[in-house]
């Protein structure tokens, strides 16, 4: 039986560190995957030796399966205990501060002691007082006995999962792959109950996960759909564990398009999709690669096979604790498997730099940042696709943007409290961002734009973040800051602070198109003040060259075609007015006539 005591000394924080060890061990046993591949019996090899190492393969591998089902079975267990446990405890805050406030004290047992009866009470009041302490104390003994009853089913449910586990009664869940038999029966059905959200916004995902049992949600977390790492607005771990339970079936299914392909022969037609293929194959591995960097943990929020290319984005820190975010986008030739890995450990390097920042500022807190790889940059090869997907065409920039805004969106809808939100774009990467700003509603509050070839506006308030909260860093000797190619020149636009890339106290200068996040650099500095909403750190100054020179004369013409648009759409507007006023004139004067030969 569980007592009063009992509960009072659960702790819901240990059971979530529970929680947490066993999903790390969980991933360990699940990226064990490839290493059980390795070692199945080679083609060619026959005798006994052969079979018994098969046999014994089979077995390892039956073990595992086994295992890592127990650890999802219990994780959920343990996940659903430690919410109500939490709650629990808030239940026996709440009846000691009411028994407390009427002169009671709730004991270890659970009994009611009447430690402090009022004292001078009027005689014509003592009954009345009397009942009211009567009906609390009443009220207190059905609350304590409720708690009770709900700790001690808590507690059956946890023996329950941890007895099934402990004696082998747990079945894996169907399926080839280590992830798989994580996907139980019991945990299957359970997740299924959930249903899906109404529609794919991140509002409509938010709001379904949040309607979600805690039950329903830790199943979800242990047995995803592989629909629920692509959702915006689902919290990040689970998205994470969707993905990472997923990315085992779409290499598989990669594979074995590769090898449908293959086989016959590949013709001069299919060599460009077998291409595709393949480097989508080497994008999961670089993916699998990126997400295994122990420190800090990574989260896997978007695994796209879909397209052209693979799409990914892999956070540095907890995307869903952090108190401040940041999503970068990189842009032209950027590619999940040449680029992902490179990207990642700057972000890596931008968070500890944010990090030591908030430290030495005595404010604390926690930073992570996500590389976005959820759009298909502009490669070289379709440099002529003027029309297409050109560098020098916004269509994949303004594609790009309106995912990125709903991953924009989803960050701030998944969680209780908004984090203190950075967009960062590199080259056409701030194109893409500046597209994704454009959208609205977006929760960004601050923006970081470098090497940008334009935001695709001439407008900074068409950005929709706070005045004085858009920071722009150029280079020496970057031409692509300079192409004004995108809604023209940003180092002429209203509004932007510029931000230095010169030698500095805090670092040294970069100079070209690809440097700024190199450590130790006045621009990788000034980036990680801002991502740590500490911009009274940022070193202010602008580089101005050549090319903003060259750049000024076509900026100013945009910004005269947008103003001669602007004028427009206002005179019309204005005439229209004139026009309907005229018109509704002309009818009152035709009524009034008719009603004199009427």
């Amino acid at each position: 039986m569980v007592s009063y005591a009992d509960v009072r000394r659960w702790k819901p924080e240990e059971l979530e560190s529970a929680h947490a060890e066993l999903g790390s061990r969980r991933n360990d046993l699940i990226g064990l995957q490839d290493e059980l591949d390795g070692a199945k019996k080679t083609d060619g090899w026959k005798g006994e030796a052969a079979d018994a190492s098969a046999a014994e393969h089979a077995k390892l591998v039956d073990g595992m399966r086994s295992l890592i089902a127990e650890v999802a079975t219990v994780r959920v267990a343990v996940a659903t205990a430690a919410d109500e446990v939490e709650q629990l405890k808030k239940r026996i805050e709440e009846a000691d501060r009411e028994a407390e406030a009427n002169g009671f004290q709730i004991t270890d047992e659970g009994g009611i002691r009447d430690v402090a009866p009022p004292q001078d009470v009027p005689e014509d009041q003592l009954e009345e007082v009397k009942q009211r302490r009567l009906a609390v104390r009443d009220k207190l003994v059905a609350d304590i006995e409720k708690i009770l009853d709900d700790a001690e089913q808590t507690d059956a449910e946890l023996a329950k999962a941890l007895t099934a586990a402990e004696q082998d009664e747990i079945k894996p869940g169907e399926g080839g792959t280590l992830a798989d038999a994580a996907s139980t029966a019991d945990l299957g059905e359970l997740a299924a109950s959930a249903g899906k959200p109404a529609n794919d916004s991140p509002e409509a995902n938010a709001e379904w996960w949040k309607s979600l049992s805690d039950e329903q949600r830790a199943a979800l977390m242990e047995a995803p759909p592989a629909w629920l790492g692509s959702r915006d607005g689902i919290p990040a771990a689970a998205r994470d564990m969707a993905n990472r339970a997923n990315i085992d079936n779409v290499r598989q299914d990669l594979v074995a398009e590769r090898d449908s392909l293959q086989q016959g022969g590949v013709t001069e037609d299919e060599q460009a999709k077998l291409d595709q293929i393949n480097a989508k194959i080497a994008s999961v591995d670089q993916v699998r690669e990126t997400i295994g960097k122990e420190q800090p943990p990574r989260q896997l929020l978007v695994l796209d096979p879909s397209g052209e290319r693979l799409k990914a984005a892999v956070a540095v820190g907890d995307v869903d604790k952090a108190d401040h975010v940041s999503v970068f986008t990189p842009g032209y030739t950027t590619t999940v498997d040449g680029s992902l890995d490179n990207y990642d450990d700057k972000m890596q390097e931008l968070v500890a730099q944010s990090q030591d920042q908030l430290a030495e500022s005595g404010k604390g807190g926690e930073v992570a940042a996500v590389t976005w790889i959820g759009y298909e940059a502009p490669q070289e090869d379709e440099i002529g696709d003027l029309t297409g997907d050109s560098v020098a065409s916004s269509n994949s920039a303004k594609e790009g943007g309106a995912k990125l805004n709903d991953f924009y969106q989803g960050i701030n809808a998944s969680r209780d409290n908004d984090p203190h939100l950075t967009a960062i774009g590199h080259s056409y990467g701030s194109t893409t961002t500046g597209y994704a700003l454009q959208g609205g509603d977006h929760g960004v509050d601050d923006a970081i734009l470098y090497g940008s070839p334009g935001v695709g506006t001439n407008d900074i308030e068409d950005l929709g973040v706070p005045e004085g909260h858009a920071y722009l860093l150029e280079a020496k000797n970057d031409p692509v800051a300079d192409f004004a190619r995108f809604g023209g020149d940003p180092s002429h636009m209203d509004g932007f602070t510029d931000l230095s890339t010169s030698k500095s106290d805090h670092g040294s200068e970069v100079t070209g198109h690809s440097d700024y996040l190199n450590p130790d650099t006045t621009s990788q500095h000034n980036m990680a003040a801002v991502v740590a909403g500490l911009p009274e750190n940022t070193v202010e100054g602008s580089t101005d060259g050549v090319g903003d020179v060259i750049s000024y004369l076509p900026h100013q013409a945009q910004e005269g075609v947008s103003a001669a648009q602007d004028w427009g759409s206002q005179a019309w507007s204005d005439v229209k007015d004139f026009g309907d006023d005229a018109w509704s004139g002309v009818k009152d004067a035709g009524s009034k006539v008719k009603d004199l030969f009427s």
